[in-house]
Parts: structure tokens; C-alpha cells; sequence
């Protein structure tokens, strides 16, 4: 298998039934007149510290910094990608924390918009049931499930959006960050399956024009945790196969782009001495737009990621 073409490296219990969203495609609010697109950001690795104040300066710059490009570009929806609070996650849906690495930081009007959530490794050491119960108390923060499936339509345009929310550490285990660094395995290899055989159902019958799977635990990396090899042995396949347009994840903070056959992986935060940094994505008719900001306020790069040729596909396949 040839390596992936490293293009930036910069910065930075039991599972329940799942279809908690419609598999319908849902329309956005429409804000603006004339969109014709769909906006978003994407974080992971954002969750502040376990004492006071419960926040890092890494953290506030780049709530900061997300709320202006918000602003300015607009932004639909946030995706945040694990680590939601460092270091064990959360107690109880009435975790202090919630209020103060989250609601209280995340101010800005701009993002008053909804955060669909996934656990990372941190978030497991914790109460990730009660992160999901807190949809119930927060009209902004949307984790209703593990994994899950969301759907939109590209306003005006006739073109769609899939987004496969995915819990990566159900998929391959936790990691010590300390020790091995390595996800040890699943903590129920029924579980684990179960996700996977509904990822990959979920990949085989969409015909969404642009398909996006997003988790915590990276696919491909140049960076300190490298390469998630039970992703490449059981994600990597059906992303190239059934033509994902992108991979997103957290985890290494910083901020890398790769391509490799054909997938697009997508990483977001930032170390200290950069004060972090998140992704702008655009969705419009033809091409996905990614954009990487520095939380001071820096784009770092920019790529452009081409609708899914789904019937050209079919007719090799």
C-alpha cells in the first residue's frame, strides 16, 4: 500500500438503537437570502482542563476565533470531534463542566448554532451517556446517540450532504495517552461490529453527493499517535470503496490535511504555542471548500474536495 501524499502538517456499557435522526434529507434554516450552500465548523480536542478555571487560553482564543469566522463566513452547524472534557470527561448530565468548558465559552452569537457531538478517548473515561442526556438540557448541543447519521440538502441547488457521526473509541478501545498511546481493543467486540456493519450499510446505500465520516481517532497521521491501524484495517476500505469524500477527526492536535485514494483527512486543534485552530468547511452544488484557521486569526491553507461521481461508480462497479 503506497503511504498517504502529506500535504500539511502545521500547529497545532451497551449501545442503544441508533436512528435517532431522520434518514431523510432536512432542510436548513435559511438565514441569508439566496443560500445556496451549507456552512460548518469542525474542532475536536477543545475540552478545557478538570480544575479552575476549567479552561485553557488555547480554548478561549479559539472560541474567539470561531465566532468571528462564523460571523463572517457564516456557519450552519458546528461538528466537535472528542476530547469534549479533559481529562475524564464528565460525572452527570449536571456536570459543572458543561457551563464551564462549554456554555460559557462558546458565547459568541455566531454559534448559537447546533454542535453535533462524538466522544474521543478522554470523553470515555467519563460519563459519555450523560454527554448524550445533555441534548435534553442544552438547545445547542446535539449528541443523541454513539454514532449516528445526519442528513441535509445544499439549499438551491439539488445536491445533498451526509454526515456518519462516528464513535471510534467503541470501534478500537481507548488509549492511554501517558502509556501506549494505541487504542487496546474494544471494550465489546459485539459492539464494535454492530457499529461497523451500520457504518458500512450506511456507506454502501448512500447516494449523497458529498459523504463525510467523522470520528475522534484519526485514520491516517504524521503526528505523535500515527496511524490508528484498527481504523486502517476496518474504516480505511469502506472510506476508498464506497467513495467518502472526506474523513474528519481530532486527537494528534493540530492541523493536518492528507489524500490518499481518493479520501480527504481532516484534523482540527492546535498545540499551546499556537493557541489552536479549527476548520471552515463550504458545501456548495459541485465542491466542498476547506478552509484551516489559526486561532489568531491566520488561514493557514485551503483545499477544494469534488462531489462524489456516484454514477460512474455504479458503472464500474
Amino acid at each position: 500500500m503506497a503511504p498517504p501524499v502529506f500535504l500539511l502538517s502545521m500547529l497545532l456499557t451497551t449501545v442503544p438503537t441508533i436512528l435517532c435522526y431522520p434518514s431523510s434529507f432536512m432542510d436548513l434554516e435559511d438565514k441569508a437570502r439566496n443560500k445556496s450552500s451549507i456552512r460548518f465548523l469542525a474542532i475536536g480536542d477543545w475540552g478545557g482542563l478538570p480544575n479552575p478555571p476549567y479552561i485553557t487560553p488555547i480554548e478561549k482564543a479559539t472560541a474567539q476565533e470561531m465566532g468571528k469566522v462564523a460571523q463572517q463566513l457564516g456557519a450552519d452547524f458546528v461538528l466537535a470531534l472528542g476530547d469534549n472534557f479533559y481529562y475524564k470527561g464528565v460525572n452527570s448530565v449536571h456536570d459543572p463542566r458543561f457551563q464551564d468548558t462549554f456554555e460559557n465559552i462558546f458565547t459568541a452569537d455566531s454559534l448559537n448554532i447546533p454542535w453535533y457531538v462524538v466522544a474521543g478517548n478522554h470523553d470515555h473515561a467519563g460519563n459519555v451517556k450523560a454527554q448524550i442526556e445533555y441534548s435534553r438540557l442544552s438547545e445547542r448541543w446535539r449528541f443523541p446517540n454513539y454514532y449516528y447519521e445526519l442528513n441535509f440538502r445544499v439549499p438551491r441547488t439539488g445536491s445533498t450532504l451526509t454526515i456518519l457521526m462516528v464513535d471510534t473509541v467503541l470501534l478500537c478501545g481507548n488509549s492511554d495517552d501517558y502509556e501506549d498511546q494505541k487504542p487496546r481493543g474494544p471494550v465489546s467486540a459485539v459492539e464494535a461490529n454492530r457499529q461497523l456493519q451500520w457504518i458500512q450499510k450506511r456507506l454502501e446505500r448512500s447516494k449523497a453527493d458529498f459523504l463525510l465520516v467523522a470520528g475522534h481517532y484519526p485514520v491516517w497521521s504524521v503526528s505523535e499517535h500515527g496511524p490508528t491501524e484498527c481504523l486502517l484495517r476496518q474504516l480505511r476500505p469502506l472510506l476508498v470503496k464506497h467513495q467518502a469524500t472526506a474523513y474528519l477527526c481530532g486527537h494528534d492536535h493540530n492541523l493536518q490535511y492528507l489524500q490518499e485514494s481518493g479520501v480527504g483527512y481532516v484534523f482540527f486543534t492546535g498545540a499551546a504555542s499556537t493557541m489552536g485552530g479549527f476548520v471552515h468547511a463550504e458545501v456548495t452544488k459541485k465542491r466542498m471548500d476547506l478552509t484551516f484557521y489559526q486561532a489568531r486569526g491566520t488561514s493557514l491553507y485551503r483545499t477544494s474536495l469534488p462531489r462524489r461521481d456516484i454514477d460512474q461508480s455504479d458503472a464500474e462497479n
